[in-house]
């Protein structure tokens, strides 16, 4: 009995070492094949990465959960560059940009090191506009950074305390075991075609649009660290919200709500419509039909709401 039991852990020893090794090749390939689109920026120590492009009023993208610099610059960043300077953002611990906290970097944490790295590149009191997640770190910076934001533009905000638990892979991949024992496992063994799957339930009910997997590169998001990065932050994220919510009505820079109405990651009733009412002399816009991704599936209609929204600014 225990010449098998040894036997197991040998074999169980075997595979992890296997995977190990397997997760270090698929990452090698994931970043050699979407290497950073723009320039590394320090703050206090800490690489954040930036795309810049175009000349005008400056607008500062952040991308939602999972995401990456390349969420944005698919659609949204060249329609706006046409017009303002736009600076898209790796958020902590995600695509290029470092982690550098090991319990999960709070939404405020991630402001104030995103307006730093925005200061250097002279974006001193830009508009900032994000999706999701990064919706969430808008508002911190709205409430948290006042003086440096023009206006803030929300697009499917998590923006109000909901009542779903966390699901079970962010939760096992939030702690040190899941991290050890089965990132390394998902990102060796998952295969593309899983992935591909997955984003069409993001974008649902819209599918994902042709070449945008190959754009946005998920491998990036399979990496180890930063699927670790992501899902301490989604764990952190609602007593965040929580913190946060009662000091929504301290924002006073014109703000731009975009929300589709078939959305059912973040709802627009839960929390558009309930947003509304907290921030004042926000402009809500609905898009019909339209699921989580408006960035992508409706460039063109929120590139029309940050242009409301510098206008309202006086940026325009």
């Amino acid at each position: 009995m225990l010449r098998v039991g040894i036997i197991v852990l040998t074999l169980m020893v075997a595979l992890w070492a296997f995977a190990i090794w397997r997760a270090a090749r698929s990452e090698a390939r994931a970043e050699a094949a979407f290497p950073p689109e723009g320039q590394i920026v320090e703050v206090d120590g800490i690489a954040v990465h930036a795309v810049v492009m175009g000349e005008g009023p400056d607008v500062v993208l952040l991308h939602g959960s999972s995401g990456n610099t390349r969420d944005m610059t698919f659609a949204l960043a060249p329609i706006l560059a046409e017009n303002y300077r736009v600076i898209v953002f790796d958020r902590p611990g995600l695509g290029f940009s470092d982690s550098f906290n090991p319990n999960g970097e709070t939404i405020t944490e991630q402001a104030e090191i995103l307006q730093k790295a925005a200061a250097q590149i002279g974006a001193d009191k830009p508009i900032v506009a994000g999706q999701s997640y990064g919706g969430s770190v808008s508002l911190a910076w709205a409430v948290t950074r006042p003086d440096n934001i023009s206006a803030l533009v929300l697009i499917a905000p998590a923006a109000v305390p909901w009542e779903t638990p966390l699901d079970g892979f962010n939760q096992i991949a939030s702690t040190s075991v899941g991290n050890v024992a089965a990132l390394p496992l998902v990102t060796a063994f998952v295969p593309e075609w899983f992935v591909e799957k997955t984003l069409d339930q993001v974008f649902a009910p819209q599918t994902t649009p042709d070449g945008y997997a190959d754009h946005f590169g998920p491998g990036l998001t399979m990496r180890r660290a930063s699927m670790h990065a992501n899902a301490k932050q989604r764990a952190n994220l609602l007593e965040e919200i929580r913190a946060l919510r009662p000091r929504y009505g301290e924002i006073d820079v014109p703000t731009e709500i975009v929300h589709g109405t078939a959305d059912d990651t973040v709802g627009l009733e839960w929390h558009s419509h309930r947003l509304l009412d907290e921030i004042p002399g926000a402009e809500l816009i609905e898009l019909p039909g339209i699921g989580h991704m408006p960035q992508v599936v409706a460039a063109p209609e929120v590139a029309a709401a940050i242009d409301r929204a510098a206008q309202r600014a006086g940026l325009r």
